[in-house]
């Protein structure tokens, strides 16, 4: 039998606040007492699943046409696969990133994360040697892409599956990169 994922109250507060929605907003919204949206957010009333459907379909509403485009930043700082460790760590450090992308050929091939470079130097043995070699030895798995038009909350599903980072490309040349902090700080200014 397939498992199914519910929804929980923590996600019905999570998805509101990131609509920029009140409880009194989404009350209204959804056709249904405030009261009701603070007892499910605080996990004191189960409520009817035609009642949950009604609170997501006003919340997704009112996200309306919040897209990638809204939440990424750029220009996006990249290295080419022959670039050095050195290089690498050079730049994360001048831009205060902790991901970067890696082309070969104008093409995103792969990333590199600081966690990956911790991890090799660990694992290398020999720091100065490690710091030379081309970043194509150890670059992970490319990062997610999608375009300017896809919605936020696709974005935020991927980013809460693990992904460190979302590329955004027009016509397969990087446009914008999305990160946790970015989806975050978006919340944040629709809350203020």
């Amino acid at each position: 039998m397939a498992s199914v994922k519910l929804i929980t109250a923590e996600d019905i507060r999570r998805l509101r606040k990131m609509a920029g929605l009140t409880q009194k907003d989404l009350s209204k919204k959804a056709r249904v007492s405030q009261s009701l949206i603070a007892r499910i957010e605080n996990n004191t009333v189960d409520p009817r699943l035609s009642t949950v459907k009604r609170i997501v379909e006003a919340i997704v509403t009112a996200q309306g046409e919040k897209t990638a485009k809204d939440v990424m930043h750029g220009p996006v700082i990249t290295v080419n696969i022959t670039d050095t460790v050195r290089r690498v760590i050079e730049l994360m450090k001048k831009h205060g990133i902790s991901q970067i992308p890696v082309l070969k050929e104008g093409k995103v091939v792969g990333s590199v994360q600081e966690s990956i470079l911790v991890d090799r130097i660990v694992r290398s043995g020999n720091p100065e040697r490690f710091f030379s070699t081309p970043i194509y030895d150890i670059m992970g798995e490319k990062f997610e892409s999608v375009d300017s038009t896809t919605n936020i909350m696709d974005i935020l599903n991927l980013l809460s599956s693990g992904e460190p980072a979302i590329l955004v490309l027009n016509q397969d040349k990087i446009v914008g990169i999305i990160t946790k902090i970015d989806v975050l700080s978006s919340i944040i200014r629709l809350e203020t």
